[in-house]
């Protein structure tokens, strides 16, 4: 039963040795503590700061509250005599003994009065307070103010409701993520985790949990692209053209019936069983039949006003399938239906011990990354939602302000488009969507908005902390107003995977277990040396160009150049060609090309062949 008398019942009180003041002011969500020097409450008081939690005693619970600022109202100290003391506060929540347990609840049942003492917070309370009740708990370090108190998060909401980690460079967001995927990988061992990396620094923290995939061993073919995502590879990211994008449309659906083995008169007459393939079907096509298929168009006498659109058309998709950058999307001599084994090796079915999947995109030419990246997403999305859930996927974006700007105008919008749909669509079918960026204020706010869980690091930019403070609905002016000023590999984690915000220190790893960059490491350096022991210039170049032979300056082989020279002249009063002109590439040697060939619609599954053929063909 609650007295009149607060103070009186509190002289009698065993936690009175504990007090650090009493409340002198009180609204709906702050409160005003007053402590002076010179009293009891002094020695508790002076070791109170900024960020740390105490409890106000309130009849049979204590009130949660955080110290978010500090002030002596005379705005003098006195040395000699006492000093009064002000700490605003903001409530939290509320602590119940229940039979002997302690429990915590974010709401407030009952608020401090004026006079109601405030304590220092006791272990077993900010146990409560943090402790994880859900499925799948997983510690991930301790609590800033109290090391020996776990910080936990529920790994089922971290996955089901997106997270982001926000930090500005040097902080330790990529240790944060390796620590939070390792952990949430043991918990969940049916989870597949796609990053993507775009810096390949992950691949010396997860070592045998992860499957690496990089350039050299990247198996991406060219039509499991969509029109938008094929388009940004042959215009490298360039505004595209309508005419060319629409002959593409069609062409690539009618090449896709041809590899399907549709008879012309079923491509002449549009079958219902046919009529269902369009250019973004993922069914293999020959890069052969497309372009036999562009020169029949040319060929025909009423397209005229097309064909220099289908000649510059032609030149783009050439110019690609020559480069070697994109080995990656044409490097098969042999189209076959394999999508099947592509998506097991991504994403890992089986896992064999690797449910990690670390995609290295720092190889891949920076116009066609965001291609890349919205092929992944968008297929992480359908294998959960054509799986009807039975896959858990986490796809990881680092550096995720490049392919969700601010910014509308930036980016590619069918990446945009893949990872908005995970955020917002990815929970009712088990793909989740983790984002870390160092410029959250460049980071799409619908994205951030959608990740319930944000482990905020510091962040200098105003800015920066301001978007924090509107994305995060839970959230306060006096929680974030740490963000500035925490420490490396410290955070205050918000949100749903987290029973209140948290102000926390990330467990350290080992110093092997750290994410690095391979371009750190000198002795991982294989190629030649100069006399002073520095890598060797030409060996440098020779990777830049990966050949040793030189290049015109369209992207393609002196000879092929030349063989094309007549198209790309007729291509120069539409101001077509001075555009492939600009084109700069590095190109394998060329091939020499067959004799004798047959002048009908050739049927190889050779991408690289078929190109030279039909060059000597026009000779």
């Amino acid at each position: 039963m609650k007295t009149d008398h607060p103070f009186k019942e509190q002289r009698s009180h065993p936690d009175t040795a504990r007090i650090l003041g009493h409340i002198v002011d009180c609204n709906g969500s702050r409160a005003t503590i007053a402590s002076t020097t010179g009293s009891r409450d002094q020695a508790l008081a002076a070791e109170l700061s900024v960020g740390k939690l105490i409890t106000i005693k309130v009849g049979k619970s204590r009130i949660v509250a955080l110290v978010y600022s500090m002030q002596c109202p005379s705005e003098l100290w006195s040395e000699t005599s006492g000093n009064t003391m002000h700490f605003q506060v903001e409530l939290v929540g509320e602590i119940r003994d229940d039979e002997g347990d302690v429990v915590f609840s974010a709401g407030i049942s009952d608020y401090p009065r004026l006079g109601d003492p405030a304590h220092n917070i006791r272990a077993e309370d900010l146990d409560a307070i943090y402790s994880v009740t859900g499925v799948n708990p997983i510690k991930i370090g301790h609590l800033s103010q109290n090391a020996d108190i776990a910080a936990s998060i529920s790994a089922d909401a971290l996955l089901n409701r997106h997270f982001a980690i926000v930090g500005t460079t040097g902080v330790g967001k990529s240790t944060a993520v390796s620590l939070i995927v390792n952990r949430v990988v043991e918990a969940c061992p049916d989870l597949r985790v796609l990053i993507l990396d775009p810096h390949n620094e992950f691949a010396a923290a997860f070592k045998e949990k992860a499957h690496l995939i990089d350039t050299e061993h990247l198996d991406l073919p060219f039509w499991l692209f969509r029109l938008e995502e094929f388009a940004e590879v042959i215009f490298r990211g360039r505004q595209t053209v309508v005419e060319e994008i629409d002959a593409l449309r069609e062409l690539i659906a009618e090449a896709k019936r041809d590899f399907r083995g549709a008879s012309d008169s079923a491509r002449v007459y549009r079958r219902a069983d046919q009529s269902v393939i369009t250019s973004d079907t993922p069914i293999p096509y020959r890069m052969a039949d497309l372009l036999a298929l562009i020169d029949e168009r040319i060929g025909q006498l009423d397209r005229r006003e097309e064909k220099p659109f289908l000649r510059s058309l032609k030149v783009r998709i050439q110019s690609a399938i020559n480069d070697p950058r994109f080995r990656f999307m044409f490097s098969s001599n042999t189209i076959m239906d394999n999508i099947s084994d592509i998506l097991r090796d991504i994403f890992r079915i089986p896992g064999d011990g690797r449910p990690i999947t670390s995609f290295q995109l720092s190889g891949i030419p920076s116009e066609v990354v965001n291609a890349v990246a919205s092929v992944l997403c968008r297929l992480a999305f359908e294998i959960a939602l054509w799986s009807n859930g039975a896959m858990r996927i986490l796809v990881l974006c680092e550096e995720a302000h490049r392919y969700v700007p601010a910014d509308k105008e930036l980016g590619f919008y069918p990446t945009r488009q893949a990872v908005a749909r995970i955020a917002k669509e990815g929970r009712k079918y088990g793909v989740g969507l983790g984002v870390v960026t160092q410029r959250p204020g460049e980071l799409d706010p619908t994205i951030l908005s959608q990740c319930s869980t944000v482990f905020a690091m510091r962040l200098a930019n105003d800015h920066d902390q301001e978007i924090i403070r509107s994305a995060i609905s839970n959230s306060s002016s006096s929680t974030t107003s740490f963000l500035s000023s925490i420490g490396n590999g410290e955070a205050i984690a918000f949100g749903e995977a987290v029973p209140v915000p948290m102000r926390m220190c990330f467990e350290r790893l080992r110093r092997h277990d750290l994410p690095r960059t391979s371009s750190n490491n000198r002795k991982k350096f294989r190629g030649s040396r100069s006399s002073d022991g520095l890598p060797d210039i030409d060996f440098i170049v020779q990777q830049m160009r990966h050949t040793e032979m030189p290049m015109s300056t369209t992207g393609m082989s002196p000879e092929m150049k030349a063989s094309l020279q007549p198209e790309l002249d007729s291509l120069r009063p539409f101001g077509l060609a001075d555009e492939m002109d600009d084109e700069e590439q590095t190109l394998p040697p060329s091939m020499p090309a067959e004799a004798g060939e047959k002048a009908e619609r050739p049927r190889t599954n050779s991408v690289r062949d078929f190109t030279f053929r039909s060059l000597k063909r026009r000779d």
